[in-house]
C-alpha cells in the first residue's frame, strides 16, 4: 500500500540579487491557475526591515511539464491601509492563499496583515488574479465569550464550493489559526513538564459564513457565525503547534490538505530550545469536512535540503500553495509549493495512493455530523 510522500522536484524561486523588495526573503507562495490556465504564485516578498509584499509570478515549466522557475509579473498587494501598517511604517501583507470560490464566481486571497493589533486574517477579490479589491478583515461571532476578531489569527484558506455546516447548510468554509496568548511555539517549547494539550488551543479551526457578498458594493464577506476545532496537536513532529498549510483540494478521497507542524530541536549542550517546521497530510470528509478521513502520523517532508535547513529561519518547510496537474491529465498529481527556511520557495510532489493508507492519526473533533 503506497503512503503519502512527497518528491522533491526543486526550487522555483529565490531572491532576485539587486531587488530591494526581495532582500530578506522570497517564501510561503499561493498558487492558483488563472483564467488562462497557466499557473500563478503569490510570494511573500520580504524587504529590508521585515517589510512585506505580495508579488505575482507565472510558473514556468519544462517540456516534460515540470515546474522549473518564474517570471516575476510585479506585486499584487502591499501595505497601503490601516490595518497593514504600523506607526513605526513597518507593516506587512504576508503568507497568502487563493482559491476560486465558486458561490462567489471570483478568486479570493486570504493573507495575513500586520498592524499595531498584531496579525489578523485579511481578503481581498479578483476575478482574473491580476487586479485586487481589498475586502477587509475577517469579522466572527463570539465563540465561548471569546472575540475572536481581537486575536492573532494566521494561515486562513477557503473551501473552492459551500460545504454542510454542522447545522446542514451550506455555507462558505475558512480554514484558520487563532494565535490564543500563552500558546506560541516560543512559549510552549520552555515548558519542561510534559504537557496536556488544550484542545480548544494552537489548533487548525473551521469557521462559516453566509454563501453571499454584503454591502452596498458587494465587497464584504457576512461575518463568521460558527467555529469548531477542527485538529489539534498529536503527533511529536507537531507538538507544540499545528496550523493550515495549503487550501482544501477535493481529490477521490475527499478534501485534501498539507498542513504545518511544529516541534523543537534540542542542541546538545545549549538549554536554547530551536524550532522545526515540518509538513503532514490530513483528509477531510468530503461532505462533513469537521470529520478527519486520515492524518500522517509521520511528516511527508521535513527539513532535509541545506536551502530548508539553513536560511532566514532554520529547519523549516512551509506548505502554502497546491496545484492539481488536471492540465497533465493527472487529476491525482499535486504539486506542492512550499517555503524553505523562510528565504526560498521549492515544490515537491505529491501522487495520491489509490487508498487511504492504514494507522493515521485522527482526531475528531467534539461535534460530529
Amino acid at each position: 500500500m503506497r503512503e503519502f510522500k512527497l518528491q522533491r522536484i526543486g526550487m522555483v524561486m529565490e531572491p532576485e540579487p539587486g531587488n530591494p523588495h526581495e532582500v530578506e526573503g522570497v517564501l510561503n507562495p499561493a498558487a492558483a491557475r488563472g483564467p488562462d490556465g497557466q499557473l500563478y504564485l503569490f510570494p511573500r516578498l520580504v524587504a529590508k526591515g521585515n517589510y512585506s509584499r505580495i508579488g505575482i509570478a507565472r510558473v514556468r515549466f519544462d517540456e516534460a511539464g515540470e515546474p522549473m522557475g518564474v517570471e516575476r509579473l510585479g506585486i499584487a498587494l502591499e501595505p497601503e491601509v490601516d490595518y497593514e501598517r504600523r506607526a513605526d511604517g513597518g507593516g506587512g501583507c504576508e503568507d497568502a492563499r487563493v482559491t476560486f470560490v465558486e458561490p462567489l464566481g471570483r478568486y479570493i486571497m486570504t493573507y495575513t496583515a500586520y498592524s499595531p493589533n498584531g496579525p489578523r486574517i485579511a481578503l481581498a477579490q479578483s476575478e482574473d488574479l491580476f487586479h485586487w479589491t481589498r475586502m477587509g478583515l475577517a469579522t466572527f461571532a463570539l465563540w465561548r465569550g471569546v472575540e475572536l476578531g481581537d486575536e492573532d489569527d494566521k494561515d486562513a484558506s477557503f473551501f473552492p464550493v459551500a460545504i454542510h455546516n454542522p447545522s446542514g447548510h451550506p455555507e462558505l468554509a475558512m480554514l484558520h489559526r487563532p494565535l490564543f496568548s500563552g500558546t506560541r511555539p516560543e512559549e510552549t517549547a520552555c515548558d519542561t513538564l510534559p504537557r496536556i494539550v488544550d484542545l480548544d488551543r494552537e489548533s487548525i479551526w473551521i469557521s462559516y459564513c453566509s454563501p453571499t457578498l454584503e454591502g452596498q458594493n458587494s465587497d464584504r464577506l457576512g461575518r463568521f457565525t460558527s467555529h469548531h476545532r477542527l485538529a489539534t496537536p498529536v503527533s511529536p513532529w507537531e507538538r507544540l503547534k499545528i496550523g493550515a498549510g495549503t487550501p482544501p483540494v477535493l481529490t477521490q478521497h475527499g478534501w485534501l490538505i498539507l498542513y504545518h507542524g511544529v516541534s523543537e530541536l534540542a542542541e546538545p549542550n545549549n538549554a536554547e530550545h530551536h524550532l522545526c517546521y515540518s509538513a503532514g497530510v490530513m483528509v477531510l470528509s468530503e461532505k462533513y469536512p469537521q470529520v478527519i478521513r486520515y492524518r500522517s502520523a509521520e511528516p511527508v517532508l521535513q527539513p532535509e535540503l541545506p536551502a530548508e535547513r539553513h536560511g532566514t529561519i532554520a529547519n523549516v518547510v512551509f506548505p502554502t500553495g497546491i496545484d492539481r496537474r488536471d492540465d497533465l491529465g493527472l487529476p491525482d498529481r499535486l504539486d506542492v509549493y512550499y517555503g524553505m527556511a523562510d528565504n526560498r520557495i521549492g515544490v515537491a510532489r505529491l501522487d495520491l495512493p489509490e487508498v487511504l493508507p492504514a494507522g493515521g492519526d485522527v482526531d475528531p473533533p467534539k461535534a460530529i455530523v
